[in-house]
């Protein structure tokens, strides 16, 4: 009898455990598509060194892009569309120098990509 009820128990334990097992898969964000994984490694050659290390030690630093998108505005004033993320890289804006020529159009559309993920 105890036999049954310890086999029950680990019936139930083991049940419980891939629940939770399915459920907790869920939880964490999608992975990056290969669009984005592009635009990532874009973003960390060109864009990092600027809006997160600093490493040129500008005087003003650069705005952090973290959830760009998910703000109505960019620090410029301007909506936050895709239009104008693309104006303010290709042409520049402020101190930002810009980008023209330096990325194809499948580059910056991998880019805005990244930029619209929050930059996980």
């Amino acid at each position: 009898m105890a036999h049954l009820r310890r086999i029950r128990w680990l019936a139930l334990c083991g049940g419980v455990a891939g629940i939770l097992l399915v459920f907790s898969m869920g939880c964490g964000p999608d992975p990056l598509t290969k669009q984005q994984m592009q635009g990532q490694m874009l973003y960390q050659v060109r864009c990092a060194h600027c809006h997160e290390d600093n490493d040129l030690i500008l005087k003003k630093i650069p705005p952090n892009l973290h959830g760009v998108f998910a703000r109505k505005t960019l620090p410029s004033g301007v909506p936050a569309t895709d239009a104008f993320v693309r104006q303010n890289v290709l042409a520049g804006k402020g101190m930002m120098p810009g980008f023209a020529g330096r990325f194809t159009d499948e580059q910056m559309a991998a880019l805005l990509a990244y930029l619209h993920t929050g930059l996980r």
